[in-house]
């Protein structure tokens, strides 16, 4: 396949799948449920965070975490009480258990006390460093510098080791990517869409290896930056879009669907 084939091919993919009707199966539908910027954020990460396994059981396991936090999730955050957050104990998705929660819960209203917001600490912190790698590793010791729960860590990817970091990338596309279609919010504007990495997941990687835009075998972040590199070539302002493209055809199993 020619370059300007591959390009087509993935404008009519991205075309397909970046449409309302991807909102309700996916953890996007978790911060579209509020109209609140704040909670869309903090909804966001927390839905982002479980995001992997069964979409709809993370959907399903993102809302019931809506409930614990009282449909109010900025709210709960900067505000619980401490019988409150101890009723986050029985919360349980996978590995990520009511401790965790409480743990994320925690860091979320230190980082929102001191920053404003999340919007303003990520906005602020790539501004500073122009890098979003390097906005990623801040972001997860920021988020830990505080007494907490070792176990916690394992759910925040650390890049310093080589992960893909997918569901923080992720979160990204969602809050900086202005989507003329209505999916992603486009909330945090003082970050460029060209400067994120795609949430390389197994549906993407196995995608993108197909079509050529991958060659590395293991989804790590150097694959990360290998297919970002390979999608910037086709829209090197909005390279992440074709998450959409990827994605949508990984889980749907065929190019003709």
């Amino acid at each position: 396949m020619t370059q300007p084939e591959l390009k087509e091919l993935l404008e009519e993919l991205y075309l397909r799948y970046d449409c309302v009707d991807f909102i309700e199966p996916d953890p996007i539908s978790i911060p579209h449920s509020f109209t609140n910027p704040l909670d869309r954020e903090v909804s966001g990460l927390l839905a982002a965070t479980i995001a992997w396994g069964n979409r709809k059981a993370i959907v399903k396991s993102a809302n019931r975490m809506m409930d614990y936090l009282d449909r109010r999730p900025y709210e709960f955050v900067m505000g619980a009480s401490e019988s409150e957050l101890e009723c986050l104990q029985t919360y349980v998705h996978r590995t990520f258990n009511g401790e965790d929660l409480r743990c994320f819960v925690l860091a979320l209203r230190r980082l929102c006390r001191e920053y404003g917001s999340l919007g303003e600490w990520f906005q602020g912190q790539f501004e500073q460093t122009q890098d979003m790698r390097t906005v990623l590793a801040d972001f997860r010791s920021e988020f830990f510098d505080f007494a907490h729960p070792a176990r916690s860590e394992k759910h925040l990817s650390s890049i310093a080791k080589g992960a893909a970091c997918k569901r923080l990338n992720m979160y990204l596309r969602w809050m900086v990517r202005q989507d003329p279609h209505g999916v992603d919010f486009g909330l945090w504007t003082r970050i460029p869409a060209s400067a994120l990495y795609l949430p390389l997941d197994v549906h993407s990687g196995n995608i993108g290896r197909e079509l050529g835009l991958l060659g590395r075998k293991q989804n790590d972040w150097k694959a990360v930056e290998e297919v970002t590199q390979a999608l910037r070539t086709f829209d090197p302002t909005d390279p992440v879009k074709y998450d959409y493209a990827l994605f949508g055809v990984g889980i749907n199993k065929a190019f003709g669907q």
